[in-house]
């Protein structure tokens, strides 16, 4: 008979020994203990958790029974007759679920009536009843859907900001389901990022400026701040605007530079510069633009033409920067239908949205509300203890919950410095704007 304190002892050792694995090597012993564990246990709740979930379907079927008067699986109904038809529950078909870095993603089948928004609604229900973080639906073809969940969250902690050596690419951050978070203007040329005060969206631009300072862009600020965010950063921006006055002047610009960039295209048959030739295809420009709202904000009438001539340049330089290689990224705190008109239809340039935590409605409806209500209604959940969690729409149509790389002012500050020998002169980009633009 074995020792009891030795049993003990093993007991004792094999937990501490799990433990330090899980906690050292955490992707070893995910796919070899923990995902085999996880894949049994999902395949043997389904149909519990499909019933609950409301995923099932009553269907006809024959059911035999060799004890008259005996109760049917199905209910408590007394059989009667041997052989005869009952309604029964039906669950999808579930795939092998597969592990992923985070977790794991499985593939069912579709009922009849069924629609991939039946199992996003019921996204929550299933992480609760599977024990996970989270589960994202998404579908690929007609009649299946996929199911991603993450068994921990990966956005607690969040590496180090990696080089970016694409042009116009940075990667920014972490999504949720632990891919990485890229910012590509070359995809998506425009960008509506809100935030309340640390929230994470100036460090969101910090970021950016760490990504793009090593490339060959023109960077351009508006800093209505007085300068104090983007001054810092001004050895690697080409020109930068900190008054209303300064920065209907740099519209004009961006403007006269569009319609400069438009005849060069025109007369190389081309749609866009990067249809050119390496040797004359001019430089891009990246408009980085931090608190919207105090273009649009009117102390009296006095300020209603100029703001006017700000919205209308700032709205054109949106519709028609892309090909030309301009590309905006605005930053505010409150952006909201009463600043105006022209919010709402540069808002509706800006393809790419980010929502960090907001502190009212208004901005998050104006941020994601045309996209989708369920990311509108994850947006207004960040918590304040969660700085540069945000809400992000995604080039391929989904919306994902993601969290920026920490990255410090010194740290932007050092590679605006660093990189300064790249940046181009702002009277040499805007040396060939016609003089009547």
């Amino acid at each position: 008979m074995p020792d009891p304190l030795l049993t003990l002892a093993v007991l004792a050792a094999t937990a501490v020994g799990l433990w330090a694995w899980r906690r050292w090597h955490y992707p070893s012993f995910w796919l070899t203990l923990g995902y085999p564990l996880m894949a049994i246990s999902v395949r043997a709740s389904w149909r519990r958790v499909a019933l609950g979930c409301n995923l099932t379907k009553k269907r006809q079927r024959w059911w035999f029974t060799t004890v008259p008067g005996a109760i049917a699986s199905t209910g408590l109904v007394k059989v009667r007759r041997r052989f005869q038809r009952v309604a029964v529950d039906t669950k999808p078909f579930m795939w092998l679920p597969m592990p992923t870095r985070y977790g794991w993603r499985v593939t069912l089948w579709t009922l009849e009536g069924q629609i991939p928004g039946d199992y996003a609604e019921a996204a929550e229900r299933l992480a609760h009843s599977w024990g996970v973080h989270a589960v994202r639906v998404t579908s690929d073809r007609p009649g299946r859907v996929r199911l991603a969940a993450t068994m921990r969250d990966p956005l607690i902690k969040v590496d180090q900001l990696p080089p970016s050596p694409d042009l116009l690419q940075v990667t920014v951050g972490r999504l949720e389901t632990g891919k990485p978070w890229v910012v590509d203007f070359r995809t998506i040329p425009h960008w509506l990022n809100a935030g309340a005060t640390q929230s994470g969206k100036s460090n969101l631009a910090n970021a950016l400026i760490v990504g793009l300072a090593p490339q060959p862009v023109a960077l351009v600020g508006f800093d209505l701040k007085g300068g104090v965010e983007f001054t810092p950063y001004a050895p690697r921006l080409s020109a930068l605007a900190t008054s209303r006055a300064e920065s209907v002047d740099l519209l004009c610009d961006l403007v006269g530079l569009m319609i400069d960039r438009m005849g060069l295209c025109r007369q190389a048959a081309a749609r866009n510069i990067w249809q050119l030739p390496p040797a004359i295809r001019p430089v891009p420009v990246v408009v980085l633009v931090d608190e919207l709202a105090e273009l649009y904000l009117m102390a009296d009438k006095s300020e209603k033409d100029e703001i006017a001539r700000t919205s209308t340049a700032l709205l054109r330089v949106a519709q028609l920067g892309r090909a030309f290689g301009i590309y905006l990224f605005c930053c505010g705190q409150r952006i909201g239908s009463d600043l105006g008109p022209g919010v709402t239809a540069l808002r509706a340039q800006c393809s790419g949205r980010i929502c960090h935590r907001v502190n009212d409605p208004e901005t998050a409806t104006m941020t994601l509300g045309d996209l989708d209500p369920a990311a509108l209604a994850s947006a207004r959940t960040i918590a304040a203890e969660s700085p540069g969690v945000a809400i992000v729409a995604s080039s391929d149509g989904q919306w994902y919950r993601a969290r920026s790389f920490y990255v410090s002012e010194h740290t932007a500050e050092h590679a605006a410095y660093a990189h300064a020998y790249l940046t181009p002169a702002w009277d040499e980009i805007t040396a060939h704007i016609p003089v009547n633009a």
